[in-house]
C-alpha cells in the first residue's frame, strides 16, 4: 500500500464516471429519478441540493452501497455494476461518509485496518497514519480510542481512511461539516493536489462558499432530479442557493432585546476530564439570561464535549456546586432531572445521542417529550398516550419541513440534515426554560439553516435563554448576542457580538484571552441576514 495518493493516468477527453438515467425508488419517497451525471479526470465536482434531495443516496449508488432501479454506470468509458463498496474499492472509488462508521471502543489504527481490503496490522499501519495524516494537514494519533474523540477528529479519521486507499474517484460527504477553519484550508490544498495528479472528487456540501472556492462544475438536484447545473465560480452565493432550493433565500432577524434574569450560571465550574486524550475544564465562569443567545466558538477538541456532558448532567458532578438552574445548584443532579427543571439539549451527535437510529420519529420524540411530566401530554398517570406522541411528531415535521414518511419513520431512514431538523424541532417544541445546542445547522442547508436559526432566536425572544456552542463563526455573528470562547478548557469572557468581530474571536481561539480588539461599529435596528 502505499502512503501517497496517485490516479492512473487516463485521457481527460474521456469521463472517468458517467452516469445514466440512474432511478432509485423506496416505498415512501422517490430518492432519485433519471439522473445524469458525468465526472472528469481531475475535476473537482459539486452535488448540490436540499436535505432529501437524493445526494447521499446517488453518492452511496455510485460507492455500492445501494443498488439502482434503473440507469447505467460507467467507469471509464466501461459500463460496471457495482454490488458492494468492496466493488467500488477496486475500481478505485472511495468515499467519506457524512454519518461515521467507527468502532468507538476501537483505537484510530484499528478501526482504519478494518476498513481496507488489504489485511493490514493496526502496528504495520500507524506510522501510514501518521504520515498521510500530518501530509494532508489532518493530524491523527493511530493509538487513540474513538469514544474520546469529537465529531470534527472522528471526520479526520475518515478522510484519512479514504486517502490511505489511493483513490482515482474521492466521494465526499458533508466533509468539512465540523472541520476547523484552519483545517478546512488544509483540507482544500489536499483536494486541489489530488485534482492536479489526476484524481476526481465529487463534493457534496451545503457551504456554498466552499463550492464557489473548491468546485470546477455542480449539479443540482431537486425532488431526486437533476434540476440544472453551474459553474460555481460565475455564481454568486445568493444564486447558487436559490438554483438549489428553487425559491428565494430565507433571511433571518436578531432584534436587540434587554435580557431577563440569570438562568444558568456557570460559577467557577473545572472538571477534570475521565478521558485520556480529553480537555480538563479550568475555572468557567458564565451567566445566561433569559431573553439571550450566547454563542460559544472555539475548535473542536477544547473542552467542548466536557462542558456539554457537564452541563446537560449526562457526567454530574461529584459535588453540588458550579452549576446553577435558576439560582438552585444542580451539579449532582442528573440528565433527567435538570429536564425536569426546564433545561433542553441538542447534542452534536445526530445518531446514537440526539436520535436512535431504529426507533420511529415518534418514540425519539417521546424519549425526551415525557419530560416535565404531563406537560407535552405524551404520558398520563405512568401510561404513554400514543395519539399525543404522534401528534406531537407529525407537529415538529409540519413546522420544520422535515422531508420523511411520516412520524413512524425510523430516525436512521432520514437525511442527516431532516433528521437534524426534527432533532432540534423536537426541543424547541418542549417550551424550555434553557437551551443548549451543540452545532446546530451541521449538515443542513442554506435555506433549513436560515429556519432553524430563525426558530432558535424566536426562542430567545420568548425569554428562553440559549447557549449555542458552534464552530461555524459567520453562524455565531448571525444569532448571538454576546459570544465567548471556549480555548484549552478555560472559557473567555463573553462580550457583545456586535462589539467584536471575527479577527478578535479567532485570536481568542489561540487561547490568547488578553488580546485586546478594536471595538467594532455597533448595527442600528436589526441585524437582517440572509446568507
Amino acid at each position: 500500500m502505499n502512503d501517497t495518493v496517485v490516479a492512473l493516468e487516463v485521457p481527460r477527453t474521456e469521463p472517468r464516471l458517467k452516469l445514466m438515467g440512474v432511478s432509485k425508488i423506496y416505498p415512501s419517497v422517490i430518492a432519485n429519478a433519471d439522473v445524469d451525471l458525468t465526472v472528469m479526470p481531475g475535476e473537482i465536482h459539486a452535488v448540490l441540493g436540499e436535505n432529501g434531495a437524493g445526494k447521499s443516496t446517488l453518492m452511496k449508488i455510485i460507492y455500492g452501497v445501494t443498488r439502482p432501479d434503473a440507469g447505467e454506470i460507467m467507469w471509464e468509458g466501461k459500463q460496471v455494476h457495482i454490488h458492494s463498496p468492496h466493488d467500488a474499492r477496486k475500481l478505485g472509488i472511495g468515499m467519506v461518509f457524512q454519518h461515521f462508521a467507527l468502532f468507538e471502543t476501537l483505537t484510530v489504527a484499528e478501526n482504519i485496518s478494518l476498513a481496507l481490503d488489504d489485511k493490514v496490522s493496526p502496528a504495520q499501519l500507524a506510522p501510514r497514519i501518521r504520515a498521510v495524516s500530518e501530509q494532508y494537514g489532518l493530524p491523527l494519533d493511530p493509538e487513540r480510542l474513538i469514544h474520546s474523540m469529537s465529531v470534527g477528529e472522528r471526520q479526520r479519521v475518515e478522510i484519512v481512511r479514504c486517502l490511505l486507499q489511493s483513490p482515482r474517484l474521492l466521494i465526499m460527504d458533508e466533509p468539512t461539516s465540523v472541520l476547523t477553519p484552519d483545517a478546512v484550508l488544509k483540507l482544500f490544498e489536499s483536494l486541489r493536489r489530488l485534482a492536479s495528479e489526476g484524481v476526481s472528487i465529487l463534493y457534496i456540501s451545503h457551504k456554498l462558499d466552499e463550492i464557489q472556492a473548491l468546485c470546477d462544475k455542480a449539479t443540482v438536484l431537486r425532488g431526486g432530479r437533476v434540476s440544472g447545473t453551474a459553474v460555481p465560480r460565475e455564481e454568486t452565493a445568493r444564486s447558487l442557493a436559490e438554483l438549489m432550493i428553487g425559491r428565494e433565500l430565507p433571511s433571518c432577524h436578531l432584534t436587540p432585546r434587554a435580557p431577563g434574569a440569570v438562568r444558568l450560571a456557570l460559577e467557577h465550574l473545572s472538571v477534570s476530564s475521565f478521558d485520556p486524550f480529553g480537555t480538563h475544564l479550568k475555572d468557567l465562569n458564565l451567566e445566561l439570561r433569559g431573553g439571550e443567545i450566547v454563542g460559544i466558538a472555539g475548535i473542536s477538541g477544547n473542552g467542548q464535549q466536557e462542558l456539554l456532558k457537564a452541563i446537560s448532567g449526562e457526567l454530574p458532578l461529584l459535588k453540588d456546586l458550579g452549576i446553577r438552574l435558576d439560582g438552585v445548584s444542580v451539579g449532582t443532579l442528573d440528565a433527567a432531572a435538570r429536564r425536569e427543571r426546564g433545561l433542553c439539549f441538542v447534542p452534536e451527535e445526530r445518531l446514537g445521542r440526539g436520535a436512535v437510529p431504529d426507533l420511529s420519529l415518534a418514540n425519539n420524540a417521546l424519549l425526551t417529550g415525557y419530560l416535565p411530566a404531563g406537560a407535552t401530554g405524551m404520558v398520563k398517570r405512568g401510561l404513554i398516550q400514543r395519539n399525543a406522541v404522534t401528534e406531537f411528531a407529525r407537529k415538529v415535521i409540519e413546522r420544520f419541513n422535515v422531508k420523511c414518511g411520516g412520524p413512524q419513520s425510523a430516525a436512521a431512514s432520514l437525511s442527516g440534515g431532516n433528521l437534524q431538523k426534527f432533532i432540534v424541532g423536537r426541543e424547541i417544541a418542549l417550551a424550555p426554560k434553557v437551551m443548549i445546542l451543540a452545532q446546530p445547522t451541521w449538515g443542513v442547508d442554506i435555506g433549513a439553516a436560515m429556519l432553524i436559526r430563525q426558530a432558535i432566536i424566536d426562542l430567545r425572544d420568548q425569554g428562553v435563554a440559549v447557549l449555542v456552542l458552534s464552530e461555524e463563526l459567520d453562524e455565531l455573528f448571525m444569532m448571538s448576542d454576546r459570544i465567548a470562547v471556549l480555548a484549552k478548557g478555560r472559557l473567555s469572557r463573553a462580550v457583545p457580538a456586535a462589539s467584536t468581530n471575527i479577527n478578535q474571536i479567532g485570536v481568542w481561539m489561540s487561547g490568547d484571552f488578553d488580546h485586546q480588539h478594536e471595538p467594532a461599529a455597533s448595527p442600528e435596528g436589526n441585524r437582517h441576514v440572509t446568507a
